[in-house]
């Protein structure tokens, strides 16, 4: 068997299994997707089993081949059309230099043993090769300049839309129509690359904003959004009509907002889904395209950033047989994915799970997923009686909007069904004062609530981080004890570097607040107790709060003060 598995691998894999850096199970997990060796690799590094540094020095000194940083390499300068262009982004290989005496090509590529893309890449140039070894996560992103850049498609259609090239009626088309007569438009091709380069980059969704005088595009990246192009202005009906069309909405319907889905399948075994939403303004329609990637709720509770403790309390909750389990926290702090992460852990074979979501963002196999549709007299409170009808064990609801919903809900945990769903509240403790001020009876919270989670989201400090020293005014003022500041411990800020592309931050991190009710909290909300009352007795019970949670963050080098602050700043 294991003899099997290793067969399947690259010499890289090989190599880095007998020197014990990875395990064959990581390898053969990693190897899953389009069976090519830039794949695999990048599974690696994003999964953090390797980083890519130590894989290139590690390719290096195993094969033999020189270590070149590509990062410090002008693209402008390469040579161009040497390779195949396409061969070249599948296989992230770039042509550094050629010399015609001795006729050979200097390549830099992350895995010296792929000798197969090797003979491909001699018999199609008819030159030897020398090779140098770079990073993978650099060479991607050297492949993807070295392809027709966005400013490129731009002027393209420009160009062909002054000739008259592109038509026109784009808006009268039907769906088939425009899936055949335009496909190969560069209008498709930059919309195409719009998405692609924003997957690549981690965004959270793409903004395609219509104003009077100028049209722009901008991805939201670890929160923060940033502008990547500006289409000419007489381009924004082509490009709206196009998203539409690709995500089953009306196209001839421009004053009125609308919803669709629309799925992006980047190799066989991964596929990104987008949720869009389109909205007339002054100016045009400004469209959202959400990024909806599932092996998000694949990564597990530890990746999410909850403390030992934390997720101890949560995974003991979650397994209970009955009861209500609430995430709060506003739009875009990552409440979607905790949830979908639970339901992960509780997807078993002998486990009933429905889920009543407005709409349904991630999708998991083995969940029964229902997508609320009010003007069909959908909504969350008929699915909810629906699914008491067929015998659930986990219910999981997209948010508590009313009354109704609450009380189905309520009722649901306390007849032996587990119960998820999200309130958009300030922290764990104001969850409790909004369902009485929903109208939900005290004793019934009392009775089916068991935890609620509280959550927002802070950028994670990239690799380039450095220590920086801070008042110790600041420090206090932020919420640390003094205690806390015996100098065991130091604090990091932002740098900037290739990888994070100067922002100093590298993805995001979750701060919680998780919140078992305790007898105690419970007999508080009997008695009337409001939110404060809550508040102080799960701090006596040792609940960090969310800006306590986040000063951890801070003590363990995860991320900067300043993040915190912005984050849990009530």
């Amino acid at each position: 068997m294991a003899l099997t598995s290793q067969t399947a691998l690259s010499g890289l894999a090989r190599a880095l299994i007998q020197k014990n850096l990875l395990s064959e199970a990581d390898a053969t997990a990693c190897t899953a997707g389009d069976g090519t060796t830039n794949a695999f690799l990048h599974e690696v590094t994003q999964k953090k089993i390797l980083n890519a540094r130590d894989i290139a020095q590690f390719a290096s000194e195993t094969f033999g081949y020189p270590l070149l940083d590509i990062g410090t390499v002008n693209a402008e300068f390469l040579p161009k059309g040497v390779i195949d262009s396409t061969l070249a982004r599948k296989h992230q290989v770039i042509a550094l230099s050629q010399h015609s005496t001795p006729n050979r090509l200097t390549l830099a590529v992350a895995d010296p043993s792929n000798m197969r893309v090797f003979d491909e890449i001699r018999f199609q140039t008819g030159m030897q090769l020398e090779l140098v070894i770079a990073e993978i996560d650099k060479l991607a992103r050297m492949a993807e300049q070295l392809g027709a850049t966005a400013q490129e498609t731009l002027s393209q259609l420009s160009m062909e839309d002054e000739l008259g090239a592109l038509d026109v009626a784009l808006e009268t088309e039907t769906e088939e129509a425009a899936g055949t007569d335009v496909d190969d438009a560069p209008i498709v091709k930059f919309i195409q690359k719009m998405l692609v380069d924003a997957i690549n980059d981690g965004a959270s969704d793409v903004h395609f904003e219509p104003y009077e005088k100028y049209y722009r595009i901008r991805v939201r990246t670890d929160g923060v959004l940033h502008e990547v192009a500006q289409p000419p202005l007489i381009l924004k009906e082509k490009i709206a009509a196009r998203i539409k069309v690709i995500s089953r909405l009306d196209i001839s319907e421009k004053r009125v907002p609308q919803d669709g889905r629309t799925k992006l399948v980047l190799s066989k075994g991964k596929a990104i889904d987008f949720r869009v939403s389109t909205l007339p303004t002054l100016h045009g329609e400004k469209i959202v395209m959400r990024i909806l990637d599932s092996s998000s709720a694949m990564l597990g509770v530890d990746a999410l950033g909850y403390e030992p403790d934390q997720k101890q309390s949560l995974l003991e909750a979650i397994e209970r047989p009955y009861g209500m389990v609430l995430v709060t926290g506003p739009t875009g702090s990552g409440k979607t994915v905790s949830l979908y992460t639970c339901l992960n852990i509780l997807n078993k074979a002998g486990v009933n799970i429905s889920t009543a979501e407005d709409p349904a963002e991630i999708n998991l196999p083995g969940i029964n997923q229902v997508n609320m549709n009010e003007k069909a007299g959908l909504t969350f409170a008929s699915t909810l009686r629906a699914f008491l009808r067929q015998d659930p064990d986990v219910i999981m609801v997209g948010e508590i909007r009313d009354l109704e919903t609450a009380e189905i809900s309520i009722k649901a945990a306390q007849t032996g069904h587990l119960v998820l769903s999200t309130l958009h509240t300030n922290d764990a403790p104001t969850t409790l004062e909004r369902l009485k001020n929903m109208g939900v009876a005290p004793f019934n919270i009392a009775s089916s609530v068991i935890m609620i989670t509280a959550q927002r989201l802070a950028r994670r400090l990239c690799t380039c981080k450095k220590p920086v020293n801070l008042p110790l005014e600041s420090l206090l003022q932020a919420g640390f004890h003094e205690d806390e500041l015996d100098g065991s411990w130091q604090p990091y800020g932002p740098v900037g570097c290739d990888r994070c592309k100067g922002s100093g931050y590298k993805g995001r991190v979750g701060i919680y607040q998780v919140m078992p009710i305790s007898e105690e909290i419970a007999r508080i909300i009997m008695t009337g107790g409001n939110s404060m009352d809550i508040a102080a007795q799960a701090d006596a019970e040792g609940v960090s709060d969310l800006r306590r949670s986040g000063l951890l963050k801070v003590r363990q080098g995860v991320t900067s003060l300043e993040e915190v602050l912005a984050a849990t700043n009530e």
